[in-house]
């Protein structure tokens, strides 16, 4: 069995927690932090068994930059930071 090495953002929208795995574009909510994570582990899951199902899973995970190294399968591509700024944009509003 391999490991699939992934990031997770948490949001808060009023009394829901968000999880969201950006190398996957995958989302979930729970009540907690722990239940939205939980259900983006099932959200996760369950997506790969149909892919897999449908042949697509391989290639799903190199458009997302994932290769596997032993036993641990991550994205090549590294989230370094995250950055919130004020832009201006009152003229589109």
């Amino acid at each position: 069995m391999k490991t699939l090495k992934i990031t997770i953002e948490f949001w808060k929208e009023g009394n829901v927690y968000v999880a969201r795995s950006p190398e996957l574009d995958m989302v979930a909510q729970g009540d907690s932090l722990e239940k939205a994570r939980g259900n983006l582990y099932k959200v996760i899951e369950i997506q790969f068994e149909e892919m897999r199902d449908l042949g697509t899973l391989k290639e799903f995970l190199a458009e997302a930059g994932y290769k596997p190294k032993d036993d641990i399968v991550e994205s090549e591509k590294e989230i370094i930071s995250f950055d919130k700024s004020l832009v201006k944009v009152g003229h589109l509003l």
